[in-house]
């Protein structure tokens, strides 16, 4: 669906975008991070046609952005992260005046509307003034008027920015349905834990480099690369962690406070023999468990050093 070789957007000596491959495919929800001014937007705007790469190619559904412009456009649905609104419409208004743009005429015109309101939730402000609206809720506005067209292809420059919580839960929501209707997703945003559950697939990218590109399984199986466990005894922390170094599955321990972080060796997924072996010892555990690895913490272990 959205093919990427090596697109490269420079300003003067700065690279904006320096030969940023992807590959995504149908249904795939991607999520891409980076602080701000890493490159997110000017990638997202060279697939969207509004901005001319320097060097590189990308074809959105088979159509190049060099000689099909016009046909990308109409599969793609572009969701800048600001966008101006005619305060003096009521919503409906707004999205049948970008309805008529897209020309989707007659009877079809409200229906589509009136679903487009649905899908995310805001038929209840139909007839509500656009500057009336919350931030949260002219951000659902905007994402109606992007999917007016029926897109195959969404990029979502940071829709969850400036949010409250609430909104963001609800953002985040309305992500995971657009991800199940199959259609193919570029989500930004620099806020890591925004994207964590709703992304089948992400990427990574600072001053203008992708870092990481993968399904986030295997995002995580990287950053895995040996079992962690967090362990607590009721006393005697520091001699518990003694007999721990001298079994054979481990690689490293260490103290963290009064907790025994346990670094399994590579390849080791069998630890079953460490509970007898404390047990065995007199200890009582308090707590044993593998820790949790997330996308923040892939993300630090992935990109550690490549940032310089």
């Amino acid at each position: 669906m959205i093919e990427t070789i090596k697109l490269t957007k420079r300003y003067g000596n700065l690279i904006a975008a320096n030969e940023i491959s992807l590959n995504l495919k149908e249904g795939d929800v991607f999520g891409f991070i980076g602080p701000n001014g890493s490159g997110k937007t000017t990638t997202m705007r060279m697939i969207a046609t509004l901005l001319n790469p320097d060097y590189g190619e990308c074809y959105v559904c088979g159509q190049s952005i060099y000689s099909k412009p016009q046909e990308i456009r109409r599969l793609v649905g572009y969701m800048p992260d600001f966008f101006g609104v005619y305060d003096d419409m009521t919503v409906m208004e707004y999205l049948e005046f970008f309805a008529s743009a897209y020309r989707i005429n007659g009877p079809a015109r409200r229906k589509v509307c009136e679903d487009k309101l649905d899908l995310v939730d805001m038929a209840f402000k139909r007839d509500a003034m656009v500057s009336q609206l919350s931030r949260g809720q002219t951000q659902r506005v905007g994402l109606a008027r992007t999917l007016l067209h029926d897109p195959q292809v969404l990029l979502l420059d940071e829709p969850a920015s400036g949010l409250d919580p609430r909104a963001r839960i609800e953002m985040r929501g309305l992500l995971r349905r657009l991800g199940s209707m199959q259609k193919t997703v570029i989500v930004s945003s620099h806020i890591l834990p925004e994207l964590a559950d709703v992304c089948t697939r992400v990427g990574i990218i600072e001053k203008g480099v992708m870092l990481v590109d993968n399904y986030v399984d295997e995002v995580m199986r990287q950053a895995r690369q040996a079992i962690m466990l967090e362990i607590k005894v009721m006393e005697r922390p520091e001699p518990a962690a003694k007999l721990l170094e001298q079994m054979d599955e481990v690689s490293d321990v260490t103290m963290q406070g009064d907790t025994i972080c346990v670094t399994l060796k590579s390849g080791v997924e069998d630890y079953s023999g460490l509970v007898p072996a404390l047990l065995g010892q007199g200890y009582r555990l308090k707590q044993f468990r593998e820790e949790e690895v997330n996308l923040e913490t892939a993300f630090m272990r992935l990109t550690m050093g490549k940032q310089q």
